[in-house]
Formats: C-alpha cells, structure tokens, sequence
C-alpha cells in the first residue's frame, strides 16, 4: 500500500516500474523476472508475491507482480491493504507520523509516487485513455473493527436453487396480478420490491423476503394500484389521446359493476363513464389537449372509487407473494443446513476482535466454505463462459479479469484460486436472477455513473467508496453491495445500511426505490450525527417532484446540507447497468431525467472537502454528455415506450 508520506521513507527508485509491469533503467533485480526466494511461503507466492533486492538500501524488499505493490516487511496475505498487526504502529511513529486513537493503521510501502499498478486496467479500454475502473485507489473510509458475518457461504448448488424458486415466484406474481385485475405486472415492480422488503427483511435469505413488518408492500401496492383500470401511457398523438380515454372510461365502468361497490360509487363511476362516452361520440374536433384533460378530469372523479374495490384484492397479491417468499426462504435454508452438514461445516469459534478504528476492509464470513463443484470455463470471443449443471452465465473478458484481480484484493481463504470459478458463477447468477429474465429487465438497478465523473469526484472530493455498487460494476474496489455472501470475496463492504463509517469521503447512487432511499437518508443523518470526523456523502437522486419523494425533501432540508445542484434530462448519461456484457457502444445513455447532485456533510467533513464553486465546475463539467456513441435513451425500456409511460406513472416505470 502506498504511503503519502514519502518524504520521509527512503525510496528506491530502482524499483520504479513501466506500464508493463517491467523495472526501468537502472534496476539492478527485475522483480517481475526475479524468482521467489525458498522462504517465502507458497500462499504469498500464489498471490503473486516475491522477494527481491534493492541494491540502493541493500536489503530484501517484497513486490507484488499483479498490483505492483512493494513492501519492506513480509506482506500478510490478504491483509496487507485493510487490516494490519501492531507492529505498523511503532513505524509510524519511528518516521514521524503521528499515531492518534482515530489513526487507522496501515502500512508504509516503498514504492516510488506515480508507479501505477499496470494491471488494474488492463483490457478495459474503450478508447484511448477512456476505463471503467480504477482499483488502485486506496480507501480514506474508516471504520471500526467488526466480527465476520453470519451468512451461510455462497455455493452453485444452493444459488441454482434459488434462481428457481425466485422465477416461480415471479410467475405467481404474473399470474396473480393477471388473474385478479386483468393487468401485467407493473414493469419492474418486482425488482423494487425486492429492494424495498430488502430494507426491512430481517431473515435469512440475501435475496428473498421473510420476515418483514409490514407484510403487505408498500412499493408492490402503490405501483399495482396505479395500474388499475388501466395502464396509463404516454401519448404523442390526437388518436392515442381519444382512444385511451375511452379504454380508461370502458375500464372503470367495467370495474365497477363487476365489483362489490357501493351505491355511491357505482353511480359516480358509471355517470361520469358514461357522460365521457357520449362526448366522444358527439365530439370529434376536440385536440389532443382537450383529450388529455378530459382523462384528468375523469382520474380524479373515478378514481378513488376505483381504488376503494381494488384495495382487499391488490393487498392480497402483495400478501400471497411475501408468503411464498417466505416459504421458499425455509426450503432454501434447510436444504444450505444440510449442505454444509453433509460437508462437515461447523459453527467456527467466536473471533477475537478489537475495539480500533482500521481502513474499511471486505466483508468475511464466519463459517468457512464447503468444498466447491466444478464449474467450467470457456471463451468465445472476448465472452467468458461459465457452465454449471448446464446452466450458462456470461461476462465480458474484461471483466472477468475484473473480477479475478478484485479477488485477489479481497479473498483470504482462496491462495490457489481452487473457488474463484463457483463463486463468480455464483455472483452472476445471483445478478441475474435480481434482474429478472425479460430483455434489459433490471439492468437500471445497476446504472453507474460515467467514469469522467468518478474521477471528478475523487480528485476534487476525495472520494474513495462506493455507498450502491456490485462487483461488477463498481469504480473503485472498496463499495457496498446488496450482497455480502457472494460480494465479499470480491471486495464488498456488505450492504450500505449495515455499514456504519466514522469517516471518509463517499458517493452514493442508490438503486432508485422511494422506500430504500428514505432509509439511506435516515443512515446518513445517523453517522453525520454520531461522528466528528470529516465524514461526507455525495448523493445522485432523480428529479421526482411530481410529487416530492420523501428522500429528496429529507435530505433538501436536511441540517447537513452544504450544496445541491441539478443536472438536466438528456443532457447527461449513465452507465448501462448491464456493462459487464453489454457491447461497448451500448456502455452509456442518456439520462430520461434530470439528477439532483447532494452534498451532505458533518463540519470536519465541509472543512476537508467543502463543495467551492472551482470544484463544482469540475463535476459539472465531467458530467457533460460526451461525444461518445450512446445506445438507447435507457437500459430498462426502449425509446417508443419511454414516450408511452405517462407523467404521473415515470418514477414507478424508469428506473434508471
């Protein structure tokens, strides 16, 4: 890990390397040719650690070959970037820097300022100086120590299970939403439930709901409900306009007479549906403005009529779904149990951990990982190919690379590599199976910032972490993640909810559910309370004012408010969410809506990274579309239906 403190350590600029991994000029070993010395054990030398001289300071030092890192001590294996014994604390007050109980302890690497790990990025580029990543940012996110996590290790087997199970239950959804109110599901209601039964499930399954309070969702209720009589869309022309009043006003008198309504409200309904009827009839000069209001009108007058005998049947959707959730929770848990018997996996003993503030590392888990399957790999193309019991998941070759050099960041229990295909078989699948099977489904839940972005902000922001991110398509290698039993050995932090900071610098582009964003304010104005340290939040929401969100008046009020500025509609773009197999013309779109950009900050924190107008011209000026080639408008809907969602509807149909 590099130290800012070079000035006082004695570099050898003999161990400078180029991009291509070899010594410059001078260097007397190579230490990407050099061979491990005899003592060196075999794990290091599996995480591609060798032990080298340097002639200027006559002494052993050890290089890293697959992230350029050079250290003077003996590294600890998957440690040597998070956590680290006591011995880093003498040297740190042996060369001058100040050790304060709020210092996280990390080590001092020798090696020389601006020698960029070279393999970080290799295989990511689009064009000339154009990357999706950047792993050799070290994180400023401190936090305090804490005991590995409970969850049952990841294994093909058990996440084929549940991919299973999830699509029946997606099924039931279809059939029960078809059945009961002659509509199909909301477009990706489903996902946004699981995000916001995800904020208060207090079970065991990372995907599936089973024990929250209320049972009946909010977010599968709101969006059923504004479905019915009918999906609104929205319209370009007069004819549209003309022909979905009349499905509406058809819809509603339909409803009401086959419903057990009352009195007062048949009469409305089928009074105002039928006065609608005749002026169609009567009418056929009216313009498409004229249209439009007439369908306003008849919303508000119908409406919670309509609502009032759709109520009992829409929650018992909700509720049938939560209830087959949760009764494939129990299968997927028993049959996991008696996995990890069959495999001998025992409850490990209690870990020792210390009260101390440390630099953020990856999630672990307690139980250890049972003997893995054979997953094969192939590729076609620049496609890595991964089959398990005939189940195929893909990613692109640069990806993949990804994912192999975020594990060798983040796993500890792994050396040899022996897991690294089950568990990137089982991350995928997991993605997959959240996304849903229709074509871009999902894929807005994962959108991204533009690379030029993340590095505004953290050149100008010193932002280092990621609050909402996925191994897949992360910027940095230290991010939060929905989750932690497959995300953990790719460099996750677990979910955002759960992760508690004391400081740092830090963006947050949440997965767009009213429900998980007015929780993530909630976190927020939490850690900004509790902690004294610089501690500062950047947050991408969209512009929803029609009507306010909740989250977004929260943190406009918030007493932690330093700056807030607004980024238009189709005049910025994000990443696909689908980036890791996406083509690469197809990486970025524009935006539908427009973005509000929040900084939320404690007092040290405004004083380290205060939001001065230099700096947020710098932002601004990253997040300017490029003249890079976009693909569609977004990656959850084509152009035609984007124009067919209607104003009232957007934020329940993009989620983007």
């Amino acid at each position: 890990m590099t130290s800012e403190n070079h000035t006082t350590v004695k570099v050898d600029t003999s161990m400078v390397m180029s991009p291509t991994g070899s010594a410059t000029q001078g260097s007397p070993v190579s230490p990407s040719t050099s061979k491990p010395m005899p003592e060196l054990p075999d794990e290091l030398v599996q995480a591609g650690w060798s032990k080298c001289w340097s002639k200027r300071e006559n002494r052993p030092y050890w290089f890293n070959r697959f992230t350029n890192q050079s250290l003077w001590e003996m590294p600890v294996l998957g440690q040597h970037d998070v956590i680290v014994s006591e011995k880093w604390v003498s040297l740190f007050i042996e060369v001058g820097i100040p050790v304060t109980p709020t210092t996280p302890i990390v080590p001092i690497s020798p090696i020389t300022p601006g020698a960029k790990p070279w393999n970080s990025t290799t295989g990511t580029e689009d064009k000339p100086g154009q990357i999706y990543w950047d792993l050799d940012v070290q994180t400023n996110a401190v936090i305090r120590e804490r005991p590995p996590a409970n969850h049952l290790p990841p294994h093909p087997e058990m996440e084929l299970q549940r991919a299973q199970l999830t699509t029946k239950l997606r099924q039931h959804y279809h059939e029960l939403c078809y059945q009961r109110e002659g509509i199909e599901p909301p477009r990706e209601s489903f996902n946004r439930w699981l995000l916001e039964r995800k904020v208060l499930d207090k079970g065991p399954d990372p995907l599936l709901p089973s024990e929250c309070d209320p049972i009946i969702s909010p977010s599968m209720f709101r969006e059923v409900m504004n479905d019915i009589p009918i999906r609104l869309s929205r319209i370009k022309y007069k004819e549209e306009a003309r022909k979905l009043l009349f499905k509406y006003a058809e819809a509603a008198k339909k409803m009401i007479d086959s419903r057990n309504a009352t009195p007062d409200s048949r009469k409305v309904v089928k009074w105002n549906a039928e006065d609608t009827m005749n002026w169609l009839r009567r009418d056929h000069s009216a313009s498409k403005e004229d249209y439009m209001d007439r369908l306003d009108h008849l919303r508000k007058q119908c409406g919670p009529h309509v609502a009032a005998v759709a109520k009992d049947s829409v929650e018992g959707i909700c509720t049938k779904i939560y209830h087959i959730s949760a009764e494939y929770v129990r299968r997927i848990h028993q049959a996991h149990q008696a996995l990890l018997k069959d495999c001998n996996v025992s409850d490990p003993e209690a870990a020792d951990v210390q009260d101390r503030l440390v630099y953020c590392y990856p999630i672990r888990l307690a139980l250890p990982s049972p003997a893995q399957p054979r997953v094969e790999l192939h590729f076609e193309n620049d496609i890595a190919c991964l089959r398990y019991k005939g189940e195929m998941v893909k990613v692109n070759r640069s990806y993949f690379t990804k994912l192999e050099l975020l594990y060798r960041y983040s796993s500890i229990d792994d050396p040899r590599f022996e897991k690294f295909l089950s568990r990137v078989w089982c991350l995928i699948k997991r993605y997959l199976v959240m996304f849903g099977a229709g074509v871009n489904e999902g894929t807005g839940l994962q959108g991204a910032l533009p690379v030029p972005v993340f590095e505004a902000l953290n050149k100008q922001f010193g932002v280092t972490f990621e609050c909402f991110a996925s191994p897949l398509n992360s910027y940095f290698k230290q991010f939060c993640s929905a989750f932690p039993d497959t995300d953990g050995f790719f460099g996750s932090r677990g979910p955002f909810l759960n992760f508690s900071p004391a400081s740092g610098s830090f963006e947050a582009n949440p997965p767009f559910s009213e429900e998980l964003m007015d929780a993530m304010v909630t976190h927020f104005e939490k850690l900004l309370e509790k902690s004294s340290e610089p501690l500062s939040f950047i947050i991408f929401v969209p512009e929803w004012r029609d009507p306010l969100t909740p989250a977004l008046h929260r943190m406009e009020t918030s007493a932690f408010l330093r700056h807030q500025m607004s980024v238009p509609a189709f005049e910025h773009e994000y990443r696909s969410g689908s980036q890791h197999i996406c083509k690469k013309e197809e990486m970025y779109y524009k935006a539908v809506h427009g973005t509000v950009i929040i900084f939320l900050q404690n007092a040290a924190g405004f004083a380290k990274w205060e939001p001065t107008p230099e700096r947020i011209q710098e932002l601004l000026a990253a997040y300017q579309v490029s003249r890079r080639a976009l693909g569609s408008p977004g990656p959850s809907t084509s152009s035609s239906s984007i124009l067919a969602l209607s104003k009232s509807m957007h934020r329940f149909h993009i989620c983007v």
